[in-house]
């Protein structure tokens, strides 16, 4: 009687060959997640102009309060969607500059700006670990979603502390994604530089968070403005 031969079959089956897959996926992404500290690349730029949940306009705007004659400065604006927002609130005699590592980036925020009529908007091609400012050269500046891209925080934020005006103000908004800095590691890194958590808006995963200098004569304490003694407010 001849025999047959049945099929070869996988060790664990066709199941869980696709869940040996999965599962190699899954950590890959992990792995990515957890350390890839890359800026957005520019070919994916559209995805920049998407809303981001407690990431809005009006509440940066709450938090940074630009006033006309001002001298702004934002770090990684993307395709400039605050950018476009801010400056004009800076009226003629203000400046907003955008610094970032991309130049493609910058194009694309001044190639907006150019079709706006906006023309106080000047772009830097430079690392925010090393600035290329005078100190006490700004009278605030922000970052949404930017500052867990930069290999080193302490020292941008470091940078950051060194060209603000002693009485500036510094907005950083973050969003959970594989580069956010949570609020407690941000107030970890910021008073080690002299800069101190005034107050935070929005939950842990998408919150703005306004900071100010902290100077000797206030013995440790920020500089703070009339506008920030009131309480610090985080909703849920």
């Amino acid at each position: 009687m001849r025999q047959t031969s049945s099929p070869l079959r996988a060790p664990f089956g066709k199941a869980g060959v696709w869940a040996l897959a999965g599962a190699s996926a899954a950590a890959a992404a992990a792995a990515w997640w957890a350390t890839d500290s890359a800026p957005y690349p520019y070919a994916q730029h559209r995805l920049l102009d998407l809303p981001l949940p407690f990431l809005s306009w009006e509440r940066l705007a709450e938090q940074l309060r630009p006033l006309p004659g001002e001298r702004m400065l934002e770090i990684g604006p993307g395709t400039g969607l605050q950018s476009l927002q801010v400056a004009p609130r800076l009226g003629a005699e203000g400046r907003l500059d955008i610094v970032d590592i991309q130049q493609e980036m910058l194009d694309h925020v001044m190639r907006r700006a150019d079709a706006t009529g906006l023309d106080t908007i000047v772009p830097t091609l430079a690392d925010a670990r090393e600035l290329p400012f005078e100190d006490a050269t700004f009278d605030a500046a922000y970052l949404v979603t930017a500052l867990g891209e930069i290999p080193d925080v302490p020292a941008a934020l470091s940078e950051l502390r060194r060209v603000l005006k002693p009485t500036g103000r510094l907005v950083v908004g973050e969003f959970f994604d594989r580069h956010q800095i949570r609020p407690a590691a941000l107030a970890r890194q910021a008073n080690a530089v002299g800069l101190h958590v005034i107050r935070q808006s929005g939950p842990a995963l998408s919150y703005f968070a306004l900071l100010r200098p902290c100077t000797s004569g206030s013995e440790g304490r920020p500089q703070a403005g009339a506008a920030d003694r009131r309480a610090t407010t985080v909703d849920a």
